[in-house]
């Protein structure tokens, strides 16, 4: 019997899955392995099926796939070898690079499975541009690896699983401060740092401070702040982290989260700058360090949800890369922003719905 490899991208929403399965079940499919993954346009869903050979016909299964809401599904062989458990895959190949660090192409060959790996210059070729079945890994010192898999597009998830794993074998960097000192366009320098318990009462003082503009365009109403329930949310590792920025009188000037979602390796961005410290680069330097931040913890993209007349927040983070959508809210955009260092394309017409997978 046929061992296939079949990935399909989906609308994210209750359901979805089951839905595919179903397509597959009926097909005779006995499915041994899942992988559910983020791309520019939704979730990618990864199947490695095993398949009677009369059902086994890759435009069958992609007009089935079709019926039941996929798209841009795409079908090549897959080996038994393929099914290893992937975590214990990827610690394994860290072990072996440990011993062979000049072994990295080979080894992000097999984590990704592509056909062909090869070092190469940092800057990726003119004829890879736009081309989503290659992908160029950064590996320091002005090099990096670019692999190519036919057939088979790269998502944003095993960019940043390629990212992970060079990062994994380069010699150890000094820990990140937990407290910044940030320059702004003016050469005023502010501090940031995590926010704490302790912070309750400045992180109200701001609030009021703001305008009620500054913080309807946070909140999309006029929230007066935080409640203390809300506070002590924002102090919990697992959900997140939020940062604090300070002036020099100590005071602080903005707020910026990093929400962790649902959606494997995606995150929510939001900001709230004080009206007197706005247009000063301290959003962007904020947005910046989040990236750099996020990328640290294995996230793939990053989304913030604006209101449509922001634009302020829309042209931050068109700068950083990100592609604006529509949702079903005509006064509301959502802002997806890549962190494999892809832009993400520009999404087809029509509205982003939103949803959780079910």
């Amino acid at each position: 019997m046929p061992l296939l490899r079949i990935r399909t991208e989906i609308e994210d929403g209750p359901g979805r899955l089951a839905v595919l399965t179903a397509a597959l079940a009926r097909r005779g499919a006995n499915i041994l392995g899942l992988s559910v993954q983020v791309d520019t346009e939704g979730v990618v869903d990864e199947f490695i099926v095993d398949m009677p050979a009369a059902g086994a016909d890759p435009g069958g299964l992609k007009e089935a796939l079709a019926a039941a809401g996929g798209s841009r599904t795409a079908v090549v062989p897959a080996r038994p070898h393929e099914l290893v458990d992937e975590p214990t895959r990827a610690l394994a190949l860290v072990a072996r690079l440990q011993g062979d660090p000049g072994a990295l192409p080979a080894a992000l060959a097999e984590l990704l499975r592509a056909e062909d790996a090869a070092w190469t210059a940092s800057r990726p070729a003119r004829a890879d541009a736009g081309r989503a079945d290659v992908l160029h890994v950064p590996a320091g010192d002005g090099r990096a690896v670019r692999l190519a898999r036919p057939g088979l597009p790269f998502t944003a998830t095993e960019a940043a699983r390629a990212d992970a794993l060079v990062r994994a074998v380069q010699p150890p960097r000094a820990p990140r401060p937990s407290r910044r000192l940030v320059p702004l366009r003016d050469g005023t320098h502010v501090v940031v740092r995590p926010i704490e318990p302790r912070d309750a009462d400045a992180v109200q003082a701001m609030h009021l401070r703001c305008s009620q503009d500054s913080r309807r365009m946070r909140y999309f109403s006029p929230k007066p702040f935080p409640s203390r329930r809300a506070m002590d949310l924002l102090c919990v590792p697992d959900r997140g982290l939020t940062l604090v920025a300070e002036g020099p009188d100590g005071s602080l000037l903005a707020l910026a989260h990093l929400v962790h979602l649902l959606d494997p390796g995606v995150a929510e961005l939001a900001f709230l700058v004080e009206d007197a410290w706005q247009g000063r680069g301290l959003g962007r330097a904020l947005a910046e360090l989040l990236v750099v931040l996020a990328r640290d913890r294995g996230l793939v993209e990053l989304r913030a949800t604006a209101l449509s007349e922001n634009v302020r927040i829309r042209r931050l983070f068109t700068a950083l890369g990100g592609r604006t959508r529509r949702t079903e809210d005509p006064g509301i955009v959502e802002i997806r922003l890549r962190l494999d260092g892809r832009p993400a394309p520009r999404p087809p017409a029509g509205t982003l719905r939103a949803g959780r997978r079910g």
